[in-house]
């Protein structure tokens, strides 16, 4: 492991021999190495140096497994110097302290007992991500940078419902962290854009969003793709070329529909991700990267992980954050601001500006439940510019689905999954008097499963 003998370390433990362990294996390696046994001087010692990283321990009264000391110690470090890196340290059984810790704005985690490769490799890592966004930082105002070059592929996040404002707001405060994110969401609710807005929020805004869907990579060449690979690995292979992860090493490494690779390549990405380096194919030499990673799916990662259908230690590791998208039916109040935002585009792009939408072609636009979300809409519109032949669109210029039957035209929009599900669990616990075990049973679900889908339904117990 290259050493960074300019790194500044403080390790905080309430375990002498932690601490012993600390001092040996990273002095030579870095610059300085201070030791504290209790977190009551970190203020002090925060005050007499910037540390280019911080070990915090996440308990420190005897007998105690809570976390809460560490929790309330990591959010005061950060109020002394919101730009400080702090790598936790945990027990095996306290990995959901982690990831409470990494929502609070820890950087990453490093579980107890470690060995002297993981302890120096975590290290290492959390110091090159310090001094990467400290650069960043100072060329904030830097018109230069490969991020420059997508900023007008993407359009500000569109919208005025609550909902929405709700999840711009997350995405601001989460932006400005390392953390790792999961973007949940139906086809079309605009995943994309939510990857890019929280790149372009953070610290790395002016370095590369490298965008990657994972579902049209063939499985044959996922690794070339990801990892890079050599001159002569295999056919056709007739130069060096880096992977995806190498291009977004100090940027955004964005992985859409994550949810569709196998469980072998899930093993892939996932060792990339917790050693923080790749190997390109026909090569021995691990390669360093430095990135944050953004994940997206519509799929149901956690039924599929109860279902062994996907890696649940992939899933702690990408899901520090969570941020679930509404699709367009549950945000009726954003529909006028998309169709006039799409309009302006379209007609623009066709050469037929000054077409309006009339008022009742907004009603029917409104009264549609968009199973396609933003997508669908933005077809919708473009289908209907191309074939507008007057300066305002009519209702009978959008061809939208509808229910087979013309008896049933009228009725209300049939009912979302999530309805069915509600609906079910509700008779499944009535029946079972409240038998969490019954009713997962008889609905056909695993029990942690009914256990976050009562949550998330907010359905009484």
């Amino acid at each position: 492991m290259k050493s960074d003998r300019s790194g500044s370390v403080l390790v905080v433990d309430d375990d002498n021999d932690v601490l012993y362990t600390a001092r040996l294996v990273l002095r030579g390696l870095f610059g300085k190495i201070d030791t504290i046994d209790r977190p009551g001087l970190i203020p002090d010692y925060l005050k007499a140096c910037k540390y280019d990283m911080i070990l915090l321990d996440m308990n420190y009264t005897r007998g105690s497994t809570s976390g809460k000391e560490g929790l309330e110690w990591l959010e005061k470090i950060l109020r002394i110097d919101p730009a400080a890196c702090v790598l936790t340290t945990t027990a095996y059984g306290e990995i959901n302290l982690a990831v409470q810790a990494m929502k609070k704005g820890a950087v990453d985690f490093i579980t107890k007992p470690w060995n002297r490769e993981q302890l120096v490799a975590s290290v290492s890592n959390v110091i090159s991500l310090s001094h990467g966004e400290r650069n960043a930082s100072k060329n904030k105002d830097s018109l230069a940078g490969p991020a420059n070059k997508e900023r007008n592929k993407y359009p500000e996040v569109i919208s005025r419902s609550p909902i929405m404002a709700r999840i711009t707001e997350m995405i601001k405060t989460v932006a400005s962290t390392d953390a790792n994110v999961l973007i949940l969401g139906e086809n079309g609710t605009g995943k994309e854009l939510a990857a890019w807005s929280l790149h372009i929020k953070s610290l790395r805004s002016q370095n590369s969003f490298v965008h990657v869907d994972l579902g049209s990579i063939p499985e044959t060449l996922f690794e070339a793709e990801l990892f890079g690979h050599k001159r002569g690995a295999f056919t056709d292979a007739r130069e060096d070329r880096a992977g995806r992860f190498e291009i977004a090493s100090g940027g955004t490494l964005f992985l859409d529909e994550i949810g569709n690779l196998s469980l072998p390549l899930q093993a892939k990405i996932l060792t990339a991700i917790q050693n923080r380096e790749v190997v390109r194919i026909g090569s021995n030499n691990p390669i360093p990267v430095n990135v944050r990673l953004i994940s997206a799916t519509n799929k149901p990662l956690y039924e599929m992980a109860d279902a062994f259908e996907f890696r649940q230690d992939l899933l702690y590791r990408i899901n520090t954050v969570e941020i679930l998208l509404p699709p367009l039916r549950e945000r009726g109040e954003d529909i006028r601001l998309l169709a006039d935002y799409y309009l302006d585009q379209f007609s623009g792009q066709y050469g037929k500006q000054g077409i309006k939408l009339r008022e009742d072609t907004i009603q029917k636009l409104e009264g549609y439940h968009w199973p396609g979300n933003i997508r669908e809409l933005a077809h919708a519109i473009e289908r209907a510019v191309i074939l507008c032949r007057s300066d305002a669109l009519k209702p009978d210029d959008f061809i939208l689905r509808t229910k087979s039957s013309p008896s049933q035209l009228s009725e209300e929009p049939a009912m979302r999954v999530e309805d069915y599900e509600r609906k079910a669990i509700s008779i499944a616990l009535d029946k079972y008097n409240g038998n969490l075990s019954k009713a997962a049973e008889e609905i056909g679900i695993a029990r942690s499963t009914l256990y976050r889908k009562i949550a998330r339904f907010g359905i009484n117990i």
